[in-house]
């Protein structure tokens, strides 16, 4: 680990102009590409104070060993420059994003003699017009086809056609009148291009003025009394708008947009872009990537257009570009655009309308992309065993921790506390073991307090299973209970997480302590910084951001802190609700439900005798005196008053069959 001082730039070396830096590990490799409007003011922002640094900063300054930069005149300059030397480099610790799967496009070849329409997938080439991307190749099929009847364009391959024009026999497409068939010369190169041409044209949006030709040419023929003419153009019509349908509108003013939403946790960032050509939706595509730089909202909207239009030019850059939030040179980034199209491109954040509705469903698509990615993640088996050994490393433990628990502590200001324990074996949620705990010992805040209660009762649970089965032995005045209830907490977890630092993993250690356990290991994972804490130890465990291992140790934290949460709410609404027919012993719901049922309200069973609840069925005469004395000892209700005239309301209404929540 490198001391960033041993490299620091000497002062006055650095140009306070815009430009491109690279910092480099000590085998030369480039590990970061950034830009900057002023170089000496960003290149100072990392060689101060480590502790004052974002984790991943502090890394990445840890890990180089020297840094160089160039000089730009231009912030488009720099950023064209940075894009190019991130693509170069690869660098580790910039943000790469990757397709979450290889979307296919529709392609049309105009490099060569006769233009081909085909299915393409993988990086673009030059001299090829791409429509797209589709979700699915079957889409652009269904879409090829419909369009080959009226622009009947060669489809086959190079070896299909060279195969054909031997023969002097056109392929079956060229029989059907779906491909204008020119292997065997029924068109010249020219009018195939032309097909082609209009083909590109009708994909790219420009639909109204060809149907508009077409329904012409249809009353034309029709009037000629070609009949056959009008019918074949009347059918070329229709497949073109059964073409056009498969693509929703979404704006009625033909808008060419791009729309690019994110969704993000701490640790990965999932892009959504909807390609909208025409007022429709052409196009879609998504990119899933590790967080491995500190970097906000806009950074990441930055590195994804630089992604999405680094090697675009023309009409492949659209007009508009919607996005959440602006990058912080977004002037220069919407000329760098500019430039790539040829003419002005507008980058904002949509306010209101329909643009602001679709944007929302294309942050709905990406929040749905990033949480498919990590349940494929979480279910891969290969996967959660590197999780699990790179665990095991890390914490210095002699095996894989194939069985974890997890401990979170949940109150309101120091009401209703709570505790969970949620378990993963092998790497994967186990809810039926899932265990939750009222803290009992004290009442308030405490926190440490609270995780050791929690954990000694979880392991004292454990202790007395032990006893049982005569695996431990007992101390002096302890016996084994035998209660019936199933063995809950019969397995031991070879690893327990605790959600908080030093304090919370100190007190579970001393929990295990006092009950002489000594075969568990303990670790805490700080939420702030997504640290692990190991006990006795002055400083935490760094694992990376890309670590499998610190992804598991995250999802085993946050759903004990949903379980932890649920619990504590359930809990505050139940006693909310209370009434004072709770507190009566040996009352359950049903019967409260039929007191409440039979006299109408809590205030008429307040007033009643004894004997008059003696006759609600399955009221005894014990319970009854126990419901009329915990009725004599609530404070009633205020009466009710119409506020418009300000009359008592008396309560003579009777309550619904299900009223229990009357309760007062």
């Amino acid at each position: 680990m490198a001391d960033p001082s041993s490299y620091r730039p000497k002062p006055g070396q650095v140009p306070d102009s815009p430009g491109v830096y690279r910092f480099r590990d000590e085998h030369r490799r480039v590990i970061y590409v950034g830009k900057a409007k002023s170089l000496r003011q960003r290149l100072a922002s990392y060689f101060q104070d480590i502790a004052g640094l974002h984790p991943r900063t502090a890394t990445m300054v840890t890990t180089a060993a020297s840094v160089e930069w160039t000089v730009v005149s231009t912030e488009v300059e720099a950023l064209q420059l940075e894009y190019s030397w991130i693509k170069e480099f690869d660098p580790r610790f910039n943000v790469k994003y990757r397709d979450d799967k290889s979307y296919p496009s529709l392609a049309v070849t105009m490099d060569e003699e006769f233009p081909r329409v085909q299915v393409m997938r993988g990086p673009k080439k030059r001299g090829v017009r791409y429509f797209g991307p589709y979700g699915h190749a079957w889409a652009i099929r269904e879409t090829v086809d419909l369009m080959l009847r009226v622009f009947p364009v060669r489809t086959c391959s190079a070896g299909v056609f060279k195969r054909s024009a031997q023969i002097g026999r056109p392929c079956l497409l060229g029989y059907i009148g779906k491909c204008s068939a020119p292997c065997v010369g029924r068109v010249t190169p020219e009018e195939h291009r032309e097909l082609a041409e209009d083909f590109c044209d009708f994909m790219a949006g420009r639909t109204g003025t060809y149907l508009s030709r077409l329904e012409k040419q249809m009353h034309e023929a029709a009037e000629e009394m070609e009949y056959e003419k009008a019918a074949r153009l009347r059918d070329d019509i229709g497949a073109l708008r059964r073409a056009m349908e498969k693509n929703a509108v979404v704006f009625t003013d033909a808008t060419d947009a791009d729309l690019v939403a994110v969704a993000e946790d701490e640790l990965e960032a999932a892009v959504q872009i909807f390609h909208v050509r025409g007022g429709r939706v052409r196009g879609q595509r998504g990119w899933v990537t590790d967080k491995v730089e500190a970097v906000d909202t806009a950074g990441l909207v930055e590195h994804a257009l630089q992604q999405l239009y680094g090697e675009e030019t023309g009409e492949s850059v659209p007009k508009e570009v919607l996005v959440p939030a602006l990058p912080e040179d977004a002037p220069a980034l919407s000329q760098w655009l500019a430039e790539r199209r040829g003419s002005a491109v507008s980058l904002r954040i949509p306010q209101r309308g329909d643009k602001k509705a679709l944007m929302e469903t294309v942050h709905r698509n990406a929040q749905q992309s990033l949480a498919l990615h990590k349940t494929k993640r979480a279910s891969d088996l290969t996967t959660r065993s590197r999780a699990l050994e790179e665990i095991a490393e890390a914490l210095e433990l002699d095996s894989a921790p194939l069985r974890i628990e997890c401990f979170d502590i949940s109150h309101l200001q120091g009401d209703d506390v709570v505790a969970s324990m949620v378990v993963f074996e092998d790497g994967l949620a186990r809810k039926s073991e899932y265990r939750r705990f009222q803290i009992k010992s004290f009442e308030g805040q405490d926190d440490v307090r609270s995780m050791h209660e929690v954990v000694s009762r979880r392991f004292r649970r454990y202790l007395q299973e032990k006893l049982k089965t005569g695996e431990w032995e007992a101390q002096e005045g302890e016996e084994p209970e035998d209660d019936g209830r199933p063995k809950r907490f019969a397995y031991p977890p070879q690893l327990v997480v605790v959600d908080g630092g030093q304090p919370q993993v100190a007190a579970a250690k001393r929990a295990l302590e006092e009950l002489g356990v000594d075969d568990v290991a303990v670790c805490g994972l700080a939420k702030r910084l997504e640290e692990v804490w190991l006990p006795g130890e002055d400083d935490p465990v760094v694992l990376p951001r890309t670590s499998e291992g610190l992804y598991l140790l995250q999802r085993v934290r946050d759903e004990a802190h949903r379980f932890a949460i649920q619990y504590q709410r359930n809990k505050r609404g139940k006693r909310l609700k209370a009434g004072p027919l709770d507190e009566v012993p040996g009352l359950g719901e049903s019967r409260r439900l039929a007191l409440v049922k039979h006299f109408g309200s809590v205030k008429k069973l307040r007033q009643a005798t004894i004997d008059q609840i003696c006759e609600v069925p399955g009221i005894g005469r014990k319970t009854a005196e126990a419901v009329a004395a915990a009725l004599a000892g609530a404070v009633p209700a205020g009466p009710a008053v119409n506020t418009a005239t300000g009359e008592i309301i008396e309560d003579e209404n009777p309550a619904p069959a299900g009223g229990a929540g009357s309760q007062r």
